[in-house]
């Protein structure tokens, strides 16, 4: 059989050369043995005419497909005669064969030889004719759907190319959320970009962390080792190391010494645990700020007891039991606060903010590490590694260290709640003199912008540093309190809503209306209470020398160093602080110590001269609450004027009068709306606490009026202008003099007044 099938010479007389079946020039339908399905190649000969390429070409294919069929009737064996101008005539498939095709290939695409055969008889075709036509036909079939195919791959393809050039442009205009800046995400590598991704899927984990955790609260917590009994602590009078070739001088700079900061963040094998404490904390403050008795027991003077027998029975997880010699401190309380529940819980989880409204009972707070931002925006979830050091404005009461964990959730019915639990259990120390057992509060949005705060605080602490003098105000829970929080708390919020007030009377004299002049002003003095109460206390970084004998009043001297700092005067600071009791309810002191009428009869440094009120700024319903810019007209004509920037404070808890001399051209800058970060402070004054031995009239906001009062003094003098300077024993002597007198002319003026 020959190797290809060829048209015989007498139909295609024009197209066959010289050389018969032998000829390549002759048009080839295709092969026998090539699979079905594979075009059949088609060869022109060069002789072909246009007429016969245009007929085929208007077929569409299927002329080709059917030339295959086709006779040319009046062939003879002379036609081999290759002459251009014979006229050929073509015999297509009918109509009703091609229909008759059409059909039987939507049934059987491919037919078999006896198929072929049948089909062919009843159409009047030949076999090899019918096999042409299938095999043609399923080509042109496969190849519509490709063309098909890739006009739809196209269409996608052209879509994702717009696609990806409309997300480039949205990329090269992208800024960051941040800092407002043009993002370098063209820059970031692949590593990069997916170790982003897998965080923040991290960050979603941990804020889903809560409830993942639950399950595991119904267990009891992992027993831990108990801490070791506290070691005695450093007595006060102790004087630590020379300053300036004096010994017993106790020397330090601003800001050294901080311990807190020496405390490692928490590993990777102890999240899980902390997670786990943070959710039983949570459910241990909602059932302790909702239930009444037997839990809480009420004493005479209003205040809430903890029956500890029953808080074991219906809590029996937790951090474990009591240390040996630690006492329990438990207290709770209710107050409704001028600020909004979103603005509470931002000042809460935010250590900055939290740490200035509480300067007065947290002297250094550090987040060490931040497990949960929260989530939606909010610090609902949030969950932060904390330590802090908590205080009571006097040398004579120990500061309280805590290292805990802070959790902030919000509940089904809106309720926002902030627990903080100690995890002083995951590293035991024998240096830990105080734990936190679930403490915080509840904050319920009120309205008008009020919020109604429940506040629980439970202690376990060795309180055997206290100093007699203040015991029983450390017992009462005035000192670390529930009641001294929500006292502190609610002042501040009066402060801050003052701050931000536009109604201001104008026909009031000295009252400051400029809006930015007051700002500054708060800002300023804000900075000043901060000090003052960062540098009054027995904290950890302070080392405090007694000067004289062992006396409760005994003048304690400290001396640190100011160096580079715009808000300090540069030089050496010598600061004295002494404490001691007085005959005299608290408000009865702080009226008199605020009052720049009687401010002569206790400051010395005053000279006798006239005090007056230059401008002030009410920040509080109390009208003790303000802060006020004083002048001081020298009775010695050749001596300048002087300015002095006082804030008094008060609460049911504790009061301050804080003054410092300013410079007269710099406050004239911060009352213009000035930077008041550049105005140098050395900030003296008074903090005015209930001795703890009387109840005290009224509730939160109402000043006490009955019982005695622990007054501690505390100045700052600046004893040297040059930071390297030796410290004398004349300036120590001088400053011992001057607190020593101001003590005893505050005695004088308060025991006439008594009289």
């Amino acid at each position: 059989m020959p190797a290809g099938i060829m048209i015989p010479a007498s139909n295609m007389p024009s197209m066959i050369g010289r050389n018969g079946f032998g000829s390549s020039s002759g048009l080839t339908l295709g092969q026998p043995n090539m699979m079905d399905g594979q075009l059949h190649q088609l060869d022109m000969a060069q002789n072909t005419s246009e007429s016969d390429l245009a007929r085929i070409r208007d077929d569409e294919f299927d002329s080709a497909t059917k030339s295959g069929s086709e006779n040319h009737e009046g062939a003879s064996g002379d036609d081999q005669d290759p002459r251009p101008n014979k006229k050929k005539r073509y015999h297509r498939h009918t109509q009703h064969q091609i229909q008759e095709m059409e059909a039987f290939f939507k049934e059987c695409p491919h037919p078999d030889d006896k198929q072929r055969k049948e089909l062919s008889r009843e159409l009047g075709l030949e076999p090899l004719q019918v096999k042409f036509w299938f095999q043609n036909k399923r080509t042109q079939m496969k190849t519509q759907h490709e063309r098909h195919e890739n006009t739809n791959l196209r269409t996608e393809n052209e879509k994702l190319r717009a696609d990806n050039m409309r997300y480039r442009e949205a990329l090269s205009n992208a800024s960051c959320p941040n800092c407002g800046g043009p993002t370098a995400i063209g820059e970031m590598s692949f590593d990069e970009h997916h170790l982003r991704l897998e965080n923040a899927r991290l960050r979603e984990e941990i804020d889903r962390i809560s409830a993942i955790a639950a399950k595991y609260v119904g267990k009891p917590v992992v027993n831990y080792p108990l801490l070791s009994p506290p070691v005695p602590t450093r007595p006060l009078d102790l004087g630590v190391g020379s300053f300036g070739g004096q010994p017993g001088i106790g020397g330090e700079m601003y800001g050294a010494g901080d311990l807190l900061r020496t405390i490692n963040a928490p590993t990777e094998a102890d999240k899980p645990m902390i997670i786990e404490l943070a959710v039983a904390a949570m459910e241990e403050l909602i059932r302790m700020a909702q239930m009444g008795e037997p839990l809480w027991m009420t004493n005479l003077d209003g205040t809430s007891m903890i029956n500890e027998d029953e808080y074991i029975r219906t809590f029996p997880r937790g951090i474990g039991p009591r240390p040996s010699g630690f006492k329990c401190e438990a207290s709770r309380e209710t107050a409704v606060v001028i600020m909004n529940h979103i603005n509470l819980v931002e000042i809460l989880m935010d250590v900055s903010q939290w740490s200035t409204v509480f300067s007065g009972i947290v002297s250094r707070a550090v987040t060490l590490e931040v497990l949960s931002t929260g989530v939606a925006g909010n610090y609902n979830g949030a969950l932060q590694v904390m330590t802090a050091e908590f205080q009571v404005p006097s040398p004579l009461v120990p500061t309280r260290e805590s290292y805990y964990v802070r959790y902030c959730k919000q509940h089904a019915d809106g309720t926002w709640a902030v627990v903080d639990v100690s995890l002083d259990n995951l590293r035991p120390s024998p240096a830990v003199r105080c734990r936190r057992r679930p403490s915080g509060c509840l904050i319920q949005e009120m309205p008008n912008g009020y919020s109604k705060v429940t506040w629980v605080e439970h202690i376990e602490v060795d309180d055997r540093g206290v100093h007699n003098l203040y015991k029983q105000l450390v017992s009462s829970g005035n000192a670390f309190g529930a009641k001294r929080w929500v006292a502190t708390l609610d002042r501040q919020c009066e402060r801050l809503a003052s701050a931000m007030a536009t109604n201001m009377p104008t026909g009031d004299i000295g009252v400051i209306t400029n809006q930015e002049g007051r700002k500054s002003m708060l800002k300023l003095a804000e900075r000043m209470v901060i000090s003052f109460c960062a540098g009054v206390s027995a904290s950890t970084t302070h080392t405090w020398t007694t000067l004289s004998g062992t006396g409760a009043d005994d003048v304690r001297v400290m001396t640190r160093k100011s160096i580079d700092d715009p808000g300090r005067p540069p030089g050496i600071v010598l600061s004295a602080a002494t404490s001691f009791w007085l005959p005299v309810p608290p408000k009865r002191v702080f009226d008199f110590l605020r009052d720049e009428n009687s401010r002569s009869e206790w400051d010395i440094l005053s000279n006798g001269g006239v005090v007056q009120e230059m401008a002030h700024i009410a920040n509080g319903r109390e009208t003790g609450n303000c802060v006020s810019l004083l002048r001081v007209n020298s009775a010695n004509s050749s001596q300048s004027n002087m300015l002095i920037l006082q804030e008094s404070c008060t609460d049911p808890t504790a009061s301050f009068v804080i003054y410092a001399p300013v410079d007269i051209v710099a406050m004239n800058l911060v009352l213009n709306g000035g930077d008041p970060d550049y105005v140098a402070l050395l900030p003296s004054g008074f903090a005015i606490l209930p001795d703890g031995t009387m109840p005290h009239e009224g509730g939160i906001g109402e000043a006490t009026t009955s019982g005695g009062s622990l007054l501690t003094v505390a100045f700052q003098i600046l004893v040297d202008s040059v930071p390297t300077a030796k410290l004398s024993l004349g300036s120590v002597a001088t400053v011992n003099n001057l607190i020593a007198c101001t003590v005893e002319r505050i005695k004088a003026s308060l025991s006439c007044e008594n009289a």
